[in-house]
């Protein structure tokens, strides 16, 4: 993708590349646009490398991704709706969703509490992006009906390898022989 310039056309909530630190981009800002993959943009504004989560793309000019959830008959929170929201999220190298790449390795969902415990892992320990992508993991699943609270736990065992990728995403990255 060739690097462009754009206004922002609303306040935006982004992360930090590579702290996941949030910072608010006012409207009318210019920033530039230097990734879009997996439905996320990587931006850079005032010297700063930013995020811009593909669900508020509309700020920088381009089609947000709606993640739409059937509102649950109870209070309870719905596994599968974690996982559909996990499916959304993307490494931001590879563009891959983490469930297919195995970088999830445990869901537990406390419903007492409205929290979903995640435990994930990087493609490598010394990851850059690890912050990000937790950010990524808790602001996706964060949208989930009846969800109060996610807590993401970065785990290094067992190691990740690429056996743990699906087939499907062994094929799409060119690994599966």
């Amino acid at each position: 993708m060739q690097q462009k310039i754009v206004s922002t056309a609303r306040d935006c909530m982004v992360r930090r590349v590579p702290n996941g630190d949030k910072q608010l981009i006012p409207s009318d800002e210019f920033v530039t646009i230097t990734q879009d993959l997996g439905g996320n943009f990587t931006i850079t504004w005032r010297g700063n490398m930013f995020r811009v989560d593909g669900t508020d793309a509309d700020a920088i000019g381009r089609k947000p991704l709606k993640l739409e959830f059937t509102t649950p008959d109870t209070d309870d929170i719905d596994e599968a709706q974690v996982y559909q929201a996990l499916e959304t999220v993307y490494d931001p190298e590879i563009p891959i969703n983490l469930l297919s790449l195995g970088l999830i390795y445990k869901v537990a969902i406390e419903q007492a509490t409205k929290t979903v415990h995640i435990d994930m892992t990087l493609t490598a320990p010394g990851c850059g992006m690890g912050p990000v992508l937790v950010g990524d993991v808790q602001y996706r699943v964060s949208m989930v009906p009846n969800v109060a609270k996610v807590q993401v736990n970065l785990v290094f065992d067992p190691p990740w390898s690429r056996e743990m990728m699906s087939e499907e995403a062994q094929l799409e990255a060119g690994l599966f022989f």
